[in-house]
């Protein structure tokens, strides 16, 4: 069974930039959707599935590095966490280029990205 993080901040942080990817995801997908006048699918709609993909496995990875035992598997946890929030804010800046409406929201998640970061450098001092 596994125990509560130990970081409440960064666990909550997580979570909302997980919630707060989804709705940008449902509002761009209705943007991005429609096919292009020269009958091709817009390339940048896969990067809002994988914004929702990436910003799940947050909290996963939190959990699983408080969760081991030894701190090389901890590090471990913690660098893929960090991989995987480089990815997801280069997702965002690759969104915020596509012609949406609703781009401006991605500033909002990577401005949440940010303070992510921070909490995170903070927290992986503390593994």
């Amino acid at each position: 069974m596994r125990t509560p993080p130990q970081n409440k901040r960064l666990y909550k942080k997580a979570l909302e930039i997980f919630t707060l990817s989804r709705s940008i995801s449902n509002y761009l997908i209705h943007d991005l959707a429609p096919l292009q006048q020269n009958g091709n699918e817009d390339p940048n709609i896969y990067f809002t599935g994988d914004i929702i993909r990436q910003s799940d496995a947050l909290v996963p990875n939190i959990i699983n590095a408080e969760n081991q035992v030894f701190q090389d598997d901890r590090i471990k946890h913690a660098n893929s966490l960090i991989r995987i929030t480089n990815k997801l804010y280069k997702n965002c800046e690759r969104l915020e280029q596509s012609e949406s409406n609703g781009k401006e929201f991605v500033v909002l998640l990577r401005k949440e990205l940010r303070k992510f970061k921070r909490l995170q450098h903070s927290w992986i001092m503390t593994l």
